[in-house]
């Protein structure tokens, strides 16, 4: 236990995390660049999942999806994590076999509670808890096929309020070798709109109780993840939209759980550094050009509630190259102190709700064992259907 800390580390397998925060893999933000960020400011500390990708898009080759899993060279010696999905036993095991063979995985995490309509009208994502039988049987594949390295799986309250399949997967999780589990606590209908249902991984955790229990959900500043394992009684917290655009939340988070006090939050002038550290990374990752697109969702995240940077961010959202962009970070007119208000507001997909969509006869034939599902995985873009879906 660190000094100062209330909370034990968090053990997944032979894997310590300490303090135990986990960042939530989310499509299109936790690649190699953001990933070197957040480990740069908590000096390497707390366990960092890569973004999702297709298990049947990895094992047929898929460019794209074989350059998002791979890890940086600030990455050897840290415990290698990235978040898998799909929907077929053979692709999820081959995928995970390669992962631990020969890219060095030392992390699996399994991906059901995507929301995404096209994801779960297929009967993939967050609708696959509602087949327990059919998610054993997956889990089960890649837990044998993970050998030694440990395998979780993360998922969602249910399909809306009237179908709760928390309490399902987590058993699932449990009996079939998963080394922990995590729930985002909102419903496949919710997407990212509302309060997340700490109570539910209260409940969760009272239910599952051989191996660790995360909540992810509303965690927007340092103390809101000791609040989370205080109300809940969870084994460490899942940080999804929270960290869009502050990497240092992860230094924050240090900090608390270390007992020791959380440092003044970034000035304008010194977030305008990050963003060029990130936007320099992401060029190196994805090519300049590439890389610079990239940069523009990063910009409002990074510049929420700062005044006076609507021209800077329409100027952000055009410029092509590396020396464009320092030559706008440059021209900053002032600096300003963090808007602390902003440290809550809601991060990209905040608000709506849906009807979840699931395949004909899907709730029908919950219980039943069919290894017939479609899923998004039977197409080489398949990440691209679930973009922040976790």
């Amino acid at each position: 236990m660190t000094t100062g800390s209330a909370f034990a580390p968090l053990r997944i397998g032979p894997l310590t995390i300490d303090p135990p925060v986990v960042l939530a893999p989310m499509a299109g933000v936790t690649n190699a660049p953001f990933r070197t960020l957040c480990r740069r400011f908590s000096a390497q500390r707390c366990l960092y999942v890569g973004e999702m990708i297709t298990a049947r898009a990895f094992v047929d080759g898929h460019a794209r999806t074989r350059h998002l899993a791979t890890f940086s060279a600030e990455e050897a010696g840290v415990p290698k994590s990235i978040q898998l999905y799909g929907t077929r036993e053979q692709d999820l095991a081959a995928a995970t076999a390669i992962l631990v063979g020969e890219e060095g995985a030392d992390h699996i995490d399994l991906n059901f509670g995507c929301p995404v309509r096209k994801v779960t009208a297929s009967g993939g994502g967050a609708a696959l808890p509602l087949r327990p039988r059919l998610l054993a049987r997956l889990v089960r594949a890649v837990v044998t096929a993970a050998g030694s390295v440990p395998v979780t799986m993360k998922f969602r309250i249910g399909i809306d309020e009237n179908l709760t399949t928390c309490f399902d997967a987590g058993k699932v999780g449990e009996q079939e070798g998963c080394a922990a589990i995590a729930l985002h606590a909102r419903t496949a209908a919710q997407l990212y709109s509302g309060a997340a249902h700490w109570d539910s991984i209260a409940a969760l955790k009272r239910a599952v109780t051989s191996i660790p229990v995360l909540g992810n959900g509303d965690v927007f500043e340092a103390g809101d993840a000791l609040r989370m394992m205080r109300e809940t009684g969870c084994d460490g917290v899942v940080v999804g939209r929270g960290c869009l655009g502050r990497p240092w939340l992860f230094r924050d988070l240090c900090a608390a759980f270390d007992g020791a006090p959380v440092p003044a939050q970034p000035s304008l002038f010194q977030v305008r550094e990050v963003l060029r550290e990130h936007a320099a990374l992401l060029a190196t990752f994805f090519g300049e050009r590439i890389g610079l697109l990239h940069v523009r969702k990063w910009t409002g995240w990074y510049l929420r509630g700062y005044c006076g940077v609507r021209r800077v961010l329409d100027a952000l959202c055009r410029v092509s190259t590396l020396e464009g962009l320092g030559a706008i970070l440059d021209a900053f007119p002032r600096d300003e102190p963090c808007p602390l208000a902003s440290l809550r507001a809601k991060r990209c997909k905040g608000g709506q709700t849906q009807q979840v969509a699931l395949p004909a006869g899907f709730l029908t034939a919950r219980f039943e064992d069919d290894a017939e599902v479609a899923g998004r995985d039977d197409c080489a873009d398949a990440d691209e259907a679930a973009r922040h879906g976790g």
